[in-house]
C-alpha cells in the first residue's frame, strides 16, 4: 500500500511571508543563440534546472530576502528528492509540500532560439492528480483555516485545475489572503475566469492571455487592462513584451477607480525567455511588501524581468 504524506509543520518561530502555490518541476531548457524554425536543428545548451511557475517565483521571491514556501506535489522518487535538495539550497521552504510514491516528479521541456521561445511542453499531471491535497496546510490548521484563514501573500499559478482555482476563488480558507495569480501559460489563460467573477486577487498576464481572457484583441496593455477590469478583475498587470506593461486597479483610492499606469520596460538584449514572466511577478510582490507604491513596483518589476531576459541573473 502507497503511504501518502505531507511534511510536518515548521514552527511559529518560522513564520511564512509568501506561499508559493502551484508546479514545482525539473525545467530542462534547450538554447540555441540563432533564430530557429520548425524543423531546425541546431547547436546549442541543455540545461536542467528547478522550475514551474511556483517554483520560478520562489526563487525570485528569495532573491529579494523575502521568505518563500512551497506548496505543490513532488513525487518521492529520486528526481523528486534531488530536486527537494535543489529547493532549500535556494532558500524556498519545502516543509509544507504534499509528496506521493504513486507520482512521478513533474517536468517541463522548452526550446529557445535567438527569436524566442520555439514550443514548450508543460507535464505537471502530479500536480493536477495531487489536487487539493496540496492546501491542506491552509485547511488543516497548519498555516490557517476556514475559520481562522491565513492573511499573508500567497502567489497561485495556474498549473492548478480549473476546478481546484475556482475553489480557491470564493473558499473562506483563502478568504483574507493577498492573492497574486499568474495563469502560467496562454493555454490556461481560461482557468483565470474564476477570479474575474469572485473580483478576487491580482492577475499577471500577458497580452495574449488578457485577449484570451476577455475574448478579444488587445493592441497595446493599457487596452486589455482596461478590459480585464471591465470584466469582473480586482486588480491586474499586463505585460507585453518590450513594448509596455500596465498595472490597472478599481481599489486604490490614492489614485482614483480604474486607474492605469503604463511604463515601457528597458531594453536589452533577449538571451532567455523562460521564467521571464514569473520574475516579474515576483518582483512586483516583493517591491509591494517593501512599501513601494504602484509606479515604482512597476518599475521594479521591469528592471527586474528585463536583467532576468538579458542573461544577468543567476539561473
Amino acid at each position: 500500500m502507497t503511504q501518502d504524506t505531507i511534511t510536518p509543520a515548521a514552527s511559529s518561530a518560522d513564520a511564512l511571508q509568501v506561499l508559493c502555490i502551484g508546479s514545482v518541476l525539473w525545467d530542462i531548457i534547450g538554447r540555441c543563440p540563432t533564430d530557429m524554425r520548425r524543423g531546425s536543428d541546431m547547436p546549442g545548451r541543455i540545461t536542467r534546472l528547478p522550475g514551474g511557475v511556483a517554483m520560478n517565483i520562489a526563487m525570485t521571491l528569495a532573491r529579494f530576502g523575502l521568505k518563500p514556501d512551497l506548496l505543490s506535489a513532488v513525487g518521492t522518487d529520486p528526481e523528486g528528492e534531488e530536486l527537494i535538495a535543489a529547493c532549500a539550497d535556494l532558500g524556498c521552504g519545502t516543509q509544507h509540500l504534499y509528496r506521493s510514491a504513486e507520482l512521478p516528479t513533474d517536468r517541463y521541456m522548452a526550446v529557445e532560439g535567438g527569436n524566442g521561445l520555439i514550443a514548450a511542453i508543460a507535464d505537471a499531471h502530479s500536480l493536477e492528480a495531487a489536487g487539493d491535497k496540496i492546501l491542506r496546510p491552509l485547511r488543516d490548521g497548519t498555516l490557517g483555516a476556514p475559520a481562522a484563514p491565513y492573511q499573508g501573500a500567497i502567489a497561485l499559478d495556474g498549473n492548478l485545475t480549473q476546478a481546484l482555482l475556482a475553489e480557491i476563488a470564493t473558499d473562506p480558507a483563502f478568504a483574507q489572503a493577498k492573492l497574486h495569480v499568474a495563469p502560467a501559460s496562454p493555454g490556461k489563460a481560461l482557468r483565470l475566469h474564476p477570479f474575474l467573477a469572485a473580483t478576487r486577487g491580482t492577475l499577471y498576464v500577458n497580452l495574449e492571455e488578457a485577449g484570451l481572457l476577455c475574448q478579444a484583441t488587445f493592441t497595446n496593455s493599457a487596452e486589455a487592462a482596461q478590459a480585464l477590469i471591465a470584466n469582473g478583475a480586482a486588480r491586474v498587470l499586463v505585460t507585453d513584451g518590450d513594448n509596455s506593461a500596465s498595472d490597472a486597479t478599481t481599489s486604490d483610492a490614492n489614485a482614483g477607480a480604474d486607474t492605469v499606469i503604463t511604463k515601457r520596460p528597458p531594453q536589452v538584449t533577449v538571451a532567455r525567455v523562460t521564467g521571464a514572466g514569473d520574475t516579474f511577478m515576483a518582483a512586483h510582490i516583493a517591491a509591494e511588501a517593501r512599501g513601494e507604491d504602484r509606479h515604482t513596483a512597476l518599475d521594479t518589476a521591469l528592471q527586474a524581468a528585463a536583467t532576468y531576459v538579458s542573461g544577468d541573473t543567476p539561473l
